[in-house]
């Protein structure tokens, strides 16, 4: 079943869907910062990952999950450094403070969106 959860934008005019459930697994598309319209709604760094999580968990919620459902991250950074990732890290452990799901970290020249700096998919299982 695919589907697009209230609380975030409709992501179908971008050629897409928020969020796949197929047996047990959950597919997540990338969250960003992204506002009701889909649009980048805050520009920094360290706010763009917060707003991204958040909807994350969002998509998670609309399913039945949360964050302690998800066991693999895919990350995406636009020029990455040190800094980015060592905020990367505190929102991580904010979410999964023991046992933090397997994340694979791409840094980026662009996304999507230009004023993007920053994304996370995710699979998540049913348990």
């Amino acid at each position: 079943m695919i589907s697009n959860p209230a609380g975030l934008h409709d992501p179908t005019g971008f050629g897409y869907s928020h969020v796949a459930e197929v047996g047990d697994f959950v597919l997540v598309a990338g969250q960003y910062a992204s506002g009701a319209d889909g649009h980048v709604a805050v520009a920094g760094f360290e706010e763009q990952l917060d707003l991204a999580f958040a909807n994350l968990g969002i998509a998670l919620r609309s399913v039945g999950l949360d964050y302690d459902s998800v066991f693999q991250l895919r990350t995406y950074i636009v020029d990455h450094s040190p800094e980015k990732l060592a905020a990367l890290g505190q929102v991580i452990a904010k979410y999964w403070p023991e046992r933090p799901p397997v994340q694979t970290l791409l840094g980026v020249a662009s996304l999507a969106l230009p004023e993007m700096s920053f994304e996370v998919d995710a699979v998540a299982v049913r348990r």
